[in-house]
């Protein structure tokens, strides 16, 4: 039973996750950055996060995802763009992207900075 006095705090990762994005959306915000957005979070409630990222983007919200997770970042982006000390090192379509590509574009450009 949900209980709406209770402190976020002391919710789950996975219900604090929601809350911020609760309060987010609450804003009308016309960009929205997440840092990690699933990071340490259930199966089930990694599908509502996106599911909820996926509604924003629908709604004309411009949802910039930063994450480590490979799999998540080609399930929720439909552009990818690498960093790597703060420089753009590529870029590529949600629908091209695979882990084996973004691995391998990560390392060349990564390998190339550190050399000039």
């Amino acid at each position: 039973m949900v209980n709406s006095a209770q402190e976020v705090r002391k919710l789950s990762g996975g219900n604090q996750q929601k809350v911020i994005l609760a309060r987010c959306m609450a804003l009308n915000p016309r960009v929205l950055i997440v840092d990690e957005p699933t990071r340490g979070i259930d199966v089930g409630t990694k599908s509502e996060v996106h599911q909820v990222l996926f509604d924003m983007a629908k709604k004309g919200v411009a949802v910039i995802v930063i994450s480590s997770d490979l799999p998540e970042v080609m399930a929720v982006s439909d552009r990818i763009i690498t960093l790597s000390e703060g420089r753009v090192t590529g870029e590529i379509h949600g629908d091209d992207a695979n882990e084996e590509r973004l691995m391998t574009m990560m390392a060349i450009n990564h390998n190339a900075l550190n050399a000039a």
